[in-house]
């Protein structure tokens, strides 16, 4: 319990420490916003920062930091770092950079920004690989929501009379602007994702339930190895790609930059400490990390969320639990929609104000999306993982560009640059090793996945220096 409280306190240290050293770095000034300066009245809205904060937790969050840390959680309480510290010096940062960036291009999405920062070639890539990445992912929630509500419903009303229903709210939801549904409903659902967590955090606490103290040792009872695949496992509790295509949407409507830590960076921690709750309720309820695997190959995450939350807060916790597995999924799948339509608006220069330009774009992906409904679930998932942490590592590689190009502390892209490094060495060790991937050996993948971040490293160490020559150009003139 101890380790838990204190992963807690380093977190809040976190975002009024570290979180304020970014912001002094990336230097919010008094520019006007997207939200001000556009105001299109469907995706430029503005909104009041208490607002777009909850709106920004959940397109981040839904059932990632639940799911993801509940799997995560069995590889023991080593998860609880990765939880901390990947939140605070990557996750928070990312999430940071990519809504402040945005916000400076006129609410662009990560795949213009990178056409910006690292080249049309990378627009391109970044382009296609956003628009499957949000796919897959409004895909993927989709069907966890849709068996839970079959089972609670009449025979009748079955798994895909209830897919059908939620892709008519995704079509809602995509088209019609942003202070209209998503606005209005966000900001409840948001506060609804966090009585969830305090609820459970409760339960652990009076219901006597033992949070056991961090270790280094790996507890996965099928041995799977903690590098690279717990840092795969938990993505929206640390640091996640998906957010990088959120972090713009919300960029749209915050009314000053000053709002932009509290915002970006903030919903992050939020978010770490929602998945740190998580990751505890699991290991805590079940006792060992063998039974709570158990547990989730047998019940599926949402089974696991379920039993914990009725027998540690009885049927209020049900309750609870029946809103955060249908409710949290869906509201990341109907923004991942809406954020695959902004950015193929982008590549297609159709204005979005038109509704019939709204579903030119919008009808064919949610086509795209039923059809992947039909595939199974766990393999979706695997990919998803895997691009979700690769599109991460490339926004965080846009953010090195831009504060290296823009920003007068030159040696501030190292908050960057540093986790970018890491993710590199994570998503290639990760795809030499999985059998989705290559499905190499230890031996070869660890020495790729090393040498693959070590030139990356290079190439960034070679770019700074060129930077910091330029700037001493520029001072002697």
């Amino acid at each position: 319990m101890i380790s838990f409280v204190l992963s807690l306190v380093v977190l809040l240290v976190g975002f009024l420490v570290y979180g304020r050293v970014v912001d002094k770095i990336f230097g919010p000034d008094d520019r006007t916003t997207p939200a001000i300066a556009i105001n299109d009245g469907v995706d430029c809205v503005p909104m009041k920062p208490w607002k777009a904060f909850l709106v920004q937790l959940l397109n981040i969050a839904g059932t990632g930091p639940i799911f993801g840390a509940l799997m995560g959680a069995c590889f023991g309480p080593v998860v609880f770092l990765w939880i901390v510290f990947g939140s605070i010096l990557g996750g928070a940062v990312h999430d940071y950079m990519c809504g402040m960036i945005s916000s400076r291009h006129e609410g662009h999405s990560i795949a213009e920004l990178s056409g910006v920062y690292l080249g049309n070639v990378a627009r391109w890539v970044m382009r296609a690989f956003s628009v499957v990445l949000l796919v897959l992912c409004g895909t993927v929630f989709v069907n966890s929501p849709a068996a839970l509500i079959a089972d609670l419903t009449p025979e009748f009303l079955n798994v895909n009379f209830w897919v059908v229903v939620i892709l008519l709210y995704y079509v809602l939801a995509t088209l019609l602007p942003i202070d209209k549904v998503i606005g209005r409903l966000y900001p409840i659902f948001g506060i609804i994702l966090i009585a969830m967590a305090v609820s459970v955090i409760g339960g652990i606490t009076l219901g006597g339930y033992t949070i056991p103290e961090i270790s280094l040792k790996n507890l996965h009872p099928d041995g799977m190895p903690i590098w690279p695949f717990m840092f795969v496992t938990v993505a929206c509790g640390a640091i996640s790609g998906f957010h990088a295509t959120q972090s713009p949407m919300v960029a749209k409507c915050i009314t000053h930059e000053k709002y932009g830590r509290n915002v970006f960076y903030g919903a992050m921690i939020a978010e770490a400490v929602i998945a740190l709750i998580w990751a505890a309720a699991g290991v805590a309820f079940y006792g060992t990390t063998q039974m709570l695997n158990e547990a989730l190959t047998a019940r599926g995450q949402s089974g696991v969320v379920y039993d914990i939350c009725v027998k540690m807060l009885g049927p209020a916790g049900g309750v609870l639990a029946i809103v955060g597995v249908v409710v949290c999924p869906i509201t990341s799948g109907d923004t991942a929609f809406r954020s695959a339509r902004l950015i193929l608006s982008e590549s297609t220069n159709l204005n979005q104000k038109s509704i019939r330009n709204r579903l030119i774009i919008t009808l064919p992906l949610l086509t795209a999306g039923a059809i992947l409904t039909r595939l199974d679930f766990n393999v979706l998932w695997r990919y998803f993982s895997w691009s979700n942490q690769t599109l991460a590592m490339i926004a965080l590689w846009v953010a090195t560009s831009y504060l290296l190009r823009e920003n007068k502390y030159r040696f501030g892209s190292l908050l960057t640059a540093c986790p970018a490094v890491f993710m590199v060495g994570v998503v290639t060790t990760y795809i030499m090793m999985a059998k989705e991937g290559f499905s190499l050996s230890a031996g070869i993948a660890y020495p790729v996945g090393i040498c693959v971040a070590v030139i990356f490293a290079c190439i960034y160490g070679v770019q700074l220096s060129r930077s910091l020559k330029e700037k001493g150009t520029q001072n002697l003139h």
